[in-house]
């Protein structure tokens, strides 16, 4: 596989250092020129830096390291960048910034890259700068024309004003800034909070204008001139190589132009999709199968594997010490495998020249994409180009490691000798991976004589995506994959006997992060069990909760406020009840209460949810409301009706009719509130989703006296 498994690790990190150790210096100097991988500025533009460009017109581009797969992205960044450089709002337009690691690097990754609910708080400190460096350039040159102080001018609103009534437009400044070099760090001026104008402002997200009106352009909409259309035959069972294959019925297809031998599979290249998908009906393929794994089967092995001790991932006192312990409760929680079902399927287009490589593609790692394409053609990274598209949901599907779904384009198009757009169907992407691990977790823990909480010991089970990347030294930790366990090894219950252990699992099935990662299962089963530990000591929920986050103050006042803006302990209607749950990832720290009813028939009803959310600074509310009222749905699919499955080796599932996703008259009211904040900034694209399935499922216990400790939910919660 050419992939980002054969990058080093000092070239790897070498983006890192860029970014990690301040700001890139790429900021602060004028757009580099051709031989940097980018064009020579137009001596009719001022390029003050690396993301923004202003014309004479008054017209700004800011180009966006990060992709835009629906979380907004866009908006809230360039809102960064307007606000410091005190730019005209409505004059101002967005591209994907080119794929360049050395200037768009994200500092949270060393690579350009778009994960982790990490856009935004990465971002916040260096494009802040990048605006302020913009606005200061054009006050020195609206100095250097009038012949005035410096510090007697200001800006607003895309213009430098001085005494006298003198005023000059960011577009009027374009010449006459030519030469002008960045203010050094020391003395770049940022501004006050409290003079932001755009910062923490609701704005209209940038590019939903352009999908209203179907101008927007995704990845499945790439069309360009001599592009045929290709689909992949990929193995019937993970791990399966092609022994040979017959293309003699697929050729004699209508539109069917070439059928060829790639490394995931038999690429057949047609005229269009509806011809290759036909010719990859007929096509013959004798598979050498890999091993034949049944869901069953792996629970067996993973239930074996939870009854013995694994790797230290968290430990403080001794759980083995039960002298203390006067009621000491046990479970087993199940997770299963999960697709992300973006709504847009996978897709790349290739334009494999001699020298040369275009990449049309809605990705979440532009380095990887460029790194994989110029290992198979041997070129140099420079030379592959990525066109950044517009993403129809990703949640991690499109942020893979080996590049596989650039790769295919790459060595189909490289075998033709044709550009070619690889299209996946909907039944290929749930069948063809890559999945949330599925996850097995043995707990047990008890509380004193005075109903105080004693031990806690939780033993998890699952795969790791990490060990055998370029990650895994970064990543795991005495033999620990730190990812696996987030949301567990950082236990905010004050226990005075804590251990949390990881078994790594098979690794039989291709798995990735999915939305909120380790935190999706990990934090179902924390903050179900803490309810049932709660039970067992015969208290409220909340306040069991409560009286054991002194330590984590940020965590606890979220917990207050969804008591709080819910109403918790007053009295509901009958036949309802209300579950809660807090968690804290992604730098965010997030409380849920979930308010259900369950029919006689057991079918779970979902009336509301209550968000409360830390997410430090706001950079646009209604995009953070917009996030957790997402989270939530995305949350309630997966409880509800997420589950990949293998028989015989093969994905049970195919499409959205037994892969189920939420309907709109399921979908509860959500009521979300913003905490303000001045402490750190984290991330708002993933933290939204953890906490909604354990609230759903402690609300269903209260009515049924049943817990859910196995997902999805069954379709009759009372059974």
């Amino acid at each position: 596989m050419h992939d980002i498994h054969s990058l080093t690790r000092r070239g790897f990190l070498k983006a890192g250092s860029l970014a990690g150790g301040g700001l890139l210096l790429s900021f602060y100097l004028p757009l580099p020129a051709k031989g940097r991988g980018l064009k020579t500025p137009s001596p009719t533009l001022f390029t003050p830096n690396a993301f923004i460009s202003i014309s004479p017109d008054n017209s700004i581009k800011i180009l966006c390291n990060h992709s835009e797969m629906g979380q907004g992205a866009y908006t809230a960044l360039t809102q960064i960048v307007a606000d410091e450089m005190d730019a005209d709002w409505s004059m101002i337009s967005v591209e994907p910034a080119p794929a360049n690691a050395a200037l768009y690097a994200c500092p949270a990754f060393g690579m350009q890259l778009t994960g982790g609910s990490a856009s935004t708080n990465s971002e916040y400190d260096r494009l802040r700068r990048v605006g302020a460096s913009a606005r200061s350039m054009l006050i020195t040159a609206a100095a250097r024309e009038w012949q005035i102080d410096a510090a007697l001018l200001h800006t607003e609103n895309g213009s430098v004003f001085g005494p006298a009534g003198k005023k000059a437009t960011y577009g009027e400044l374009v010449e006459k800034s030519a030469g002008i070099l960045p203010p050094k760090p020391e003395g770049l001026k940022l501004k006050d909070p409290k003079d932001f104008k755009f910062i923490g402002k609701s704005l209209n997200r940038i590019e939903v204008q352009s999908k209203i009106n179907g101008s927007a352009i995704f990845g499945l909409d790439v069309m360009i001139p001599g592009m045929l259309v290709a689909v992949i035959e990929r193995p019937p069972v993970f791990g399966s190589k092609v022994k040979s294959f017959n293309p003699a019925k697929t050729k004699s297809v209508p539109g069917v132009k070439h059928v060829v031998q790639i490394e995931r599979g038999i690429a057949v290249v047609a005229t269009g999709y509806w011809a290759a998908k036909k010719g990859r009906e007929v096509l013959e393929i004798d598979w050498d199968l890999g091993p034949l794994l049944n869901s069953e089967t792996l629970r067996t092995d993973y239930l074996e594997l939870a009854g013995t001790p694994g790797k230290i991932a968290a430990k403080e006192g001794d759980v083995t010490n039960t002298s203390g312990a006067a009621t000491t409760i046990e479970a087993i929680y199940e997770l299963p495998f999960l697709n992300h079902a973006q709504m847009e399927p996978l897709n790349c287009t290739a334009d494999v020249k001699p020298d040369s490589c275009d990449i049309y593609i809605g990705t979440q790692g532009q380095t990887i994409d460029q790194m994989t394409a110029a290992k198979i053609l041997g070129m140099n990274p420079d030379k592959v180009k990525i066109h950044t598209q517009l993403l129809g949901g990703a949640f991690g599907r499109r942020a893979i490691f080996d590049g596989h779904i650039t790769a295919e384009a790459v060595q189909t198009s490289k075998a033709i000798g044709e550009p070619v757009k690889v299209m996946w169907s909907r039944e290929d992407d749930l069948k063809g991976g890559y999945y949330r691990p599925v996850s097995l977790h043995k707990l047990t823990a008890s509380i004193d004589k005075n109903n105080n909480p004693y031990s806690w010991h939780h033993r998890i089970v699952c795969q790791s995506f990490i060990i055998g990347t370029a990650l895994e030294s970064m990543v795991v930790k005495d033999g620990v994959d730190t990812i696996a366990v987030e949301g567990a090894s950082e236990l905010p219950y004050a226990f005075p006997n804590v251990q949390v252990e990881w078994h790594r699992g098979m690794n039989l099935v291709p798995t990735l992060w999915m939305r909120s990662v380790g935190h999706s299962y990990n934090a179902y089963v924390k903050e179900c069990f803490i309810d049932e530990l709660a039970t067992a000591a015969g208290k409220d929920p909340y306040q069991f909760r409560r009286g054991l986050m002194d330590n984590h103050t940020r965590l606890r006042n979220v917990l207050d406020v969804a008591a709080s803006i819910s109403g918790w302990g007053k009295a509901l209607p009958a036949g309802r009840a209300r579950g809660i749950a807090v968690h804290e990832s992604f730098k965010s720290f997030i409380a849920q209460v979930a308010e259900v009813s369950v029919s006689n028939d057991g079918k779970l009803t979902v009336h509301k949810v209550w968000v409360a959310i830390d997410c430090g600074p706001v950079i646009n509310p209604g995009n953070v409301r917009a996030q957790m009222e997402g989270s939530v749905i995305f949350g309630l699919t997966s409880a509800l009706y997420g589950n990949i499955s293998f028989k015989e080796g093969k994905v049970e599932q195919s499409n959205y009719y037994d892969y189920k996703m939420l309907r709109i008259n399921e979908a509860p009211e959500v009521e979300v509130k913003i905490i303000d904040s001045t402490a750190s900034m984290g991330g708002v694209g993933e933290p939204g989703v953890p906490c909604v399935a354990p609230t759903v499922a402690n609300a269903v216990f209260v009515l049924t006296k049943k817990r859910l400790r196995q997902l999805p939910f069954p379709a009759n919660v009372r059974s």
